[in-house]
């Protein structure tokens, strides 16, 4: 049994400001890797396919560092990670279904964005006409009384789609599979070739309630390959965009979670709240979801004393109506008796997943970019991360509440120290390629791009990751012995993109 390669680690500060040099591995290197995974020492980050093999990004909890490894194709084909590590497994078939590389050993070979509907296969390849395909075939189920219950992917509320397949007994969930892909916009491809004036704003638009996250993700990894340093006016505004962000998200899934609990009072308060925050953003920024706000080598809008009055005046409005809210929430008992318990998720599937955000927080996996991989201007800032372990709908929100509170504070610390200065500069062309890597803090958790870049500054890959790659397997694993009943519930705590995953 081999040993695990050495690797080019880089911590937060350098991976931030220069070229990422990746690690060209063995194929026993790159199993002795996905050991490593399986053993829990590595956190998978992601994996994609590029030209001639596949690459992932490893994070070493520990060191609180990053490294990015890279495998060549042997006859099209590189060893599965998945058999080893199951977190790897729906990366692996997206890269099969937009490359056609092939994978050894791997334990599941079905598509995952390729439907049999696009007119080419493999489009960030060669781009053939496409065969067309078998039906999907769903996991077998084997015992007594079962019954499956089919659900998407057209659903009754104004959500995307997803197709969602029960097998149950009774009311009782024995497995659950998801099958997505319905939103693939082709972003991958869209991306090749593409300046980074438009790589921003196809950044911006792969999950639309994480717009701030994705191109800030992506001006991160563009700044990091071509070394440019921006002024730290820009760090404090994307910060607080970022943050405003958080406030809206998080306030509404609150509501929404309460009103599947047929507590739609709450869905009401919070909804106003959320509303305020938007509009707030409106005022301040010129858009409710600060879309196209945040570019490489800056951002393109700035805070006057108005907006600062604006912004400060809502931070009083959340500090004086969200706590008397908080209350009723603990002391509804039949809110509480539908929350906790429901829908727990084992912090140690949690950890094995690198489950980021809320979901991974609520189980006990304690980890946040802006705290472990420190960016500015959070290395500047003080901030709490909420960790509780019991993993139920109850936890998650409760991670959510205190989130509330943290980017309330923050918001504060930001306003309280804005530099001046100029606001962006200009991304100069490198002469040569470069890679970049961006990881940023979102809403549902850590959002990583990994950029690469021609002589002219023009994209040649771009693979962008979705916390909700890590997160829609957990939520199958949670509802396991749930009844159907409660899915919404479970769904919605979860509240995974199903745009992020789908490119």
């Amino acid at each position: 049994m081999s040993e695990a390669p050495e690797l080019i680690w880089m911590r937060s500060r350098d991976f931030r400001i220069g070229a990422f040099p990746a690690t060209v591995v063995t194929e026993a290197g790159w199993a002795a890797l996905a050991r490593r995974l399986a053993e829990g020492s590595l956190t998978l980050l992601s994996l994609w396919a590029e030209d001639g093999g596949t690459a992932m990004a490893l994070h070493d909890p520990a060191a609180r560092r990053v490294a990015v490894a890279r495998v060549k194709a042997r006859k099209g084909t590189v060893p599965s990670v998945a058999r080893l590590h199951p977190a790897a497994q729906r990366l692996e078939r997206a890269a099969a279904d937009l490359t056609g590389i092939g994978l050894t050993d791997a334990p599941d070979t079905r598509p995952w964005l390729d439907h049999g509907r696009w007119q080419i296969a493999h489009p960030l390849n060669k781009g053939e006409p496409h065969p067309g395909q078998a039906p999907y075939a769903f996991l077998p189920v084997e015992g007594e009384s079962l019954h499956q219950v089919p659900v998407g992917p057209v659903h009754a509320g104004i959500i995307e789609p997803g197709h969602f397949r029960f097998t149950a007994q009774g009311e009782t969930v024995v497995r659950l599979e998801a099958r997505l892909g319905y939103v693939h916009k082709g972003i991958d491809r869209l991306m090749q070739g593409a300046d980074l004036s438009r790589g921003a704003e196809l950044a911006g638009r792969t999950s639309g309630d994480s717009t701030v996250a994705f191109a800030w993700a992506f001006a991160q990894a563009a700044e990091a390959a071509l070394g440019i340093a921006i002024p730290p006016r820009a760090f404090r505004l994307r910060a607080l965009m970022a943050e405003l962000e958080r406030l809206a998200n998080h306030l509404g899934d609150i509501g929404a979670i309460c009103n599947d609990a047929a507590f739609a009072m709450m869905l009401a308060q919070t909804s106003v709240l959320r509303e305020d925050v938007l509009r707030a953003a409106k005022s301040v920024f010129g858009h409710r979801f600060m879309r196209d706000r945040i570019v490489p080598g800056g951002v393109t809008v700035d805070l006057d004393a108005a907006g600062e009055r604006r912004l400060r005046d809502l931070l009083s409005l959340i500090r004086d109506r969200f706590p008397r809210l908080v209350e009723l929430y603990d002391d509804t008992a039949s809110l509480l008796d539908r929350t906790v318990g429901t829908g727990r998720l084992d912090p140690a599937l949690a950890a094995r997943f690198g489950a980021g955000g809320y979901v991974g927080r609520a189980s006990g996996r304690d980890f946040d970019a802006r705290r472990d991989l420190r960016y500015a201007p959070y290395d500047m800032l003080r901030i709490e991360v909420p960790v509780l372990h019991d993993g139920d709908v109850n936890a998650r929100v409760l991670v959510r509440v205190r989130e509330v509170e943290q980017s309330c504070a923050l918001i504060t610390q930001i306003l309280n120290e804005m530099p001046e200065g100029p606001l962006q500069v200009a991304p100069e062309t490198p002469g040569e390629p470069r890679e970049g890597l961006g990881l940023v803090e979102g809403f549902r958790g850590d959002i990583l791009v990994w950029l690469s870049l021609d002589a002219a500054a023009r994209i040649t890959r771009c693979h962008m990751r979705d916390p909700s790659w890590f997160q829609w397997p957990l939520l199958e694993a949670a509802i396991e012995g749930n009844i159907i009943a409660d899915f919404p519930l479970c769904n919605k705590s979860f509240n995974c993109s199903y745009s992020g995953p789908d490119l």
